[in-house]
């Protein structure tokens, strides 16, 4: 864990709760930053958030310290989040583009990233018996892998920032995408997606990421596999971690996740050749 500690300003501020994803509790907004838990991956966001703050990225959180309550400190993104119930500009094309302009800009910032010794990705719970193999590409960079409509914000209708990177571990560009066209596309069974993003064209919105990023040509053609590889693990891991922490992972698999997770694989495997044909057309 790092050991800066925060300093506060001689005028106290109020505490604003604020509403966080799925899982994460606890956070508030103090004046121009915002307090969250820490988590066992703590260190590795830390040390990540610190290098992209060297690399001049501005679309992320700078990581100030840990506060007198144990809490990490830091920066308030300012912008717009598409919370709950989802707004209607969800299914922007303009706005899909630039989620992809903005994780290639972070791609690019956090290429040269390297953990410090001894701080690895770590999401404290035990990997589950039975758990099918992952996808057999090697991680190129550090991914932030969450890109939920909860977790980028937008100023004047354009992805502007990265927030919550509590799951970043070395991942493939390709997961990155994927992660992205999960929440974006989505890549879902109709009746589980956010409403503005029912019957839209998943394989266009699939396309419209990709070229917006600037995919390369063997990701697009690995895509669907990766999805359908990632979404067969998740039933499990999500069944491992709301049995190992409770608390709104518990309340998720209660909630019939588990279920959302099974349709999306059986949507992938009969949708995957109209999506993979779409993002490898010349």
């Amino acid at each position: 864990m790092s050991s800066v500690t925060y300093t506060e300003p001689t005028d106290p501020q109020p505490e604003i709760p604020l509403a966080g994803g799925d899982v994460t509790e606890g956070v508030v907004r103090v004046g121009d930053t915002v307090r969250r838990p820490v988590g066992p991956n703590s260190p590795l966001v830390h040390a990540l958030l610190g290098h992209l703050e060297e690399a001049g990225f501005a679309g992320a959180p700078r990581f100030l310290g840990i506060d007198a309550a144990g809490r990490e400190v830091l920066t308030f993104v300012p912008g717009e989040v598409a919370g709950r119930p989802r707004p209607a500009w969800l299914a922007d094309e303009e706005r899909l583009a630039s989620v992809g302009r903005l994780i290639r800009a972070y791609h690019e910032a956090v290429a040269g990233f390297v953990p410090p010794d001894g701080v690895r990705a770590d999401f404290g719970f035990t990997e589950p018996p039975g758990m099918p193999p992952a996808p057999p590409y090697p991680p190129e960079l550090v991914g932030h892998l969450d890109y939920t409509p909860d977790n980028i914000v937008f100023r004047d209708g354009v992805a502007a920032g990265l927030i919550d990177f509590d799951i970043a571990r070395p991942a493939t560009r390709v997961e990155e995408l994927m992660s992205a066209m999960l929440y974006w596309a989505p890549l879902a069974d109709p009746a589980d997606a956010d409403p503005p993003l029912r019957g839209l064209d998943v394989p266009r919105r699939c396309r419209l990421l990709a070229d917006a990023y600037g995919m390369s040509g063997v990701d697009r053609s690995r895509l669907v596999e990766v999805a359908v590889l990632r979404t067969r693990r998740s039933w499990f891991s999500m069944r491992q971690i709301a049995e190992e922490r409770g608390g709104g992972w518990a309340r998720m698999w209660e909630e019939g996740v588990g279920d959302l997770i099974k349709r999306r694989e059986a949507w992938l495997e009969r949708h995957g050749p109209a999506i993979e044909a779409a993002l490898t057309a010349p």
